[in-house]
């Protein structure tokens, strides 16, 4: 039987690198001789990125906190069972953008939802799969807001061009404080779990927060992004 796998969650507002971090973070593995699994939530499979669509759209602005708490859980135990945990059964290295961490900062204290009722949920519906690391990324809060609206304008102008939609700017809509009480969320549960989360700063350049994640995960999980790499 293959020895259990590794699984590294990246976190952080959005703006704040997360996409871009991983997918290095996989190139580097990837070159190391590792087998990685990409993935990301909301989403990571067919009945996830539906319920990614109904979540991120503008148009459903108002969806109930309640109710956005439960298909996030309902998209992570179909992502977990398809996906997350086949892989990690067959000893791969599964990187995925976000995980249960979002819903407690998000909804927990985004939407004042609280983290007992989240805590509560992964417990019961996602068998409390706990990542081996969580990579925090953190920067200014408003350079983070103002890049992430940037980004997600521009995809659906993009989308639009095509004759299809690419609205994910539901969230980007919200106002400061409620990203302040996110920001606070993600500070909160840093400080509950220091030793699977590594907070890592992401307000100098890319690659400089590259090495800073490369580096925790060689020192955290003694695994190595690094080994067959050349001209480093």
């Amino acid at each position: 039987m293959s020895r259990r796998g590794k699984f590294i969650t990246f976190e952080g507002l959005d703006g704040t690198g997360k996409s871009t971090q991983m997918r290095k973070l996989a190139a580097k593995l990837r070159a190391a001789g590792h087998k990685v699994v990409e993935t990301r939530e909301p989403g990571g499979t067919a009945t996830g990125e539906k319920i990614r669509r109904v979540l991120l759209d503008s148009a459903t602005e108002g969806l109930s906190p309640m109710a956005e708490m439960a298909l996030m859980f309902a998209s992570r135990a179909q992502h977990i069972a398809e996906v997350i945990q086949p892989a990690l059964d067959h000893g791969q290295i599964v990187l995925c953008d976000r995980f249960t961490d979002s819903t407690e900062a998000y909804q927990g204290s985004g939407r004042r939802l609280g983290s007992e009722a989240v805590l509560r949920l992964h417990r019961i519906l996602c068998g409390d799969l706990q990542p081996d690391l969580t990579i925090l990324l953190d920067d200014d809060l408003g350079k983070s807001i103002g890049r992430a609206r940037r980004r997600n304008h521009k995809a659906a102008k993009q989308a639009e061009g095509l004759g299809g939609r690419g609205d994910e700017n539901r969230f980007e809509q919200q106002d400061r404080a409620f990203f302040a009480r996110v920001h606070d969320g993600y500070a909160a549960i840093a400080r509950r779990e220091p030793g699977r989360v590594v907070v890592v700063d992401a307000s100098g350049e890319k690659g400089e927060t590259g090495r800073r994640v490369v580096e925790a995960v060689n020192k955290r999980l003694k695994v190595s992004a690094s080994a067959r790499e050349k001209n480093r």
